[in-house]
């Protein structure tokens, strides 16, 4: 054997050895699971796994069209309920679009109506924002960002119990000397439901007074807005109410109505948001209850102020709040 050949073989065989643990197959993330109604592609594996009993997020519902990129109510629907999300990677070889089509065809033979689907930038964002598609419609999960690649399906299934929406965003990574071409999928799951409601007592005006002498503010819960809007929900009615029997017991109590939101979405939108729905509790106090305006100044903090992380969903929860601040004077 030739000393050139020799030199050959022991360099394929060191890149082979090299290679074997990026080749080799990967175990489910411990305690995942398929959901049902979607399932997998043949040979691939879970890295990423989380469900929530209630979320709220947006998904593309067509194609990122030119002059859309700063009006998301044109190509994204508002979804909320039951969350689960998967991502999925492999198995090696296998196309992205390979992949999506067999998701299709599988999700259509359990009678889900595909409303979406696109492939890479021409298809999925004629606006050429294809990484601002992908950002919705990854739908909070982590994907290498190789947008060019991008597959996108969105299916929807009705049912007694409540609407199922499923959106899939796949891209793949290229074959690379030690990795072979990959494919990654991101699955989105949403169960149409209610909110669990009535899960925060409404704080009491003696309550709300004692906070405010202790602590010179108080946070409270039970004052509701839907999801990206400043309209005060109607079953926050109970805490309204106790929040303008503590100002009529104490007519000298000045306050500043301040509005929070969690650490999701854009700095200044939540800042702007936040602001609106102040001035919202302040106008149901003023003229639902004959509250002076003098008497109470809306402030908007956005996400400014945390009072947990916005790693979770719980912490989450509890930023999205309103505070009643003594504005106190001195007297």
């Amino acid at each position: 054997m030739s000393r050139f050949r020799m030199i050959a073989l022991v360099a394929m065989a060191a890149s082979a050895a090299s290679a074997g643990p990026a080749l080799a197959q990967k175990a489910d993330l411990a305690g995942a699971a398929d959901h049902a109604l979607v399932g997998r592609y043949e040979g691939s594996v879970v890295t990423f796994y989380q469900t929530k009993a209630y979320e709220e997020l947006k998904l593309p519902s067509k194609p990122l069209d030119r002059g859309d990129k700063d009006k998301p109510a044109a190509w994204q629907v508002d979804l909320s309920g039951k969350l689960t999300s998967i991502r999925y990677e492999g198995p090696a070889g296998r196309s992205i679009l390979e992949v999506m089509r067999n998701y299709e065809a599988a999700l259509k033979a359990k009678g889900f109506e595909v409303k979406v689907f696109c492939r890479g930038a021409s298809e999925c964002s004629p606006a050429r924002a294809v990484s601002t598609f992908w950002g919705v419609g990854r739908g909070q999960i982590g994907l290498p960002t190789t947008w060019d690649t991008t597959v996108y399906l969105l299916a929807e299934r009705s049912a007694d119990s409540g609407k199922v929406t499923v959106g899939l965003l796949g891209v793949e990574t290229k074959a690379t000397n030690n990795r072979p071409l990959t494919p990654h999928v991101a699955v989105t799951v949403v169960e149409s439901k209610k909110m669990d409601s009535d899960k925060i007592a409404v704080v009491a005006a003696g309550e709300m007074q004692q906070a405010l002498e202790r602590d010179g503010r108080i946070a409270i819960y039970g004052i509701h807005f839907d999801f990206d809007k400043a309209e005060i929900k109607p079953d926050s009615t109970p805490q309204i109410e106790q929040l303008a029997a503590l100002l009529k017991q104490s007519p000298g109590l000045e306050v500043l109505i301040v509005g929070h939101t969690d650490g999701q979405g854009a700095f200044d939108y939540n800042l702007s948001l936040s602001q609106r729905r102040a001035q919202a509790v302040v106008e149901a106090l003023v003229s639902g209850h004959g509250i002076e305006r003098k008497r109470l100044t809306p402030a908007g903090a956005g996400m400014a102020a945390p009072v947990a992380s916005n790693r979770t969903d719980e912490g989450r929860s509890k930023n999205r709040r309103v505070e009643i601040v003594e504005r106190y004077r001195g007297r």
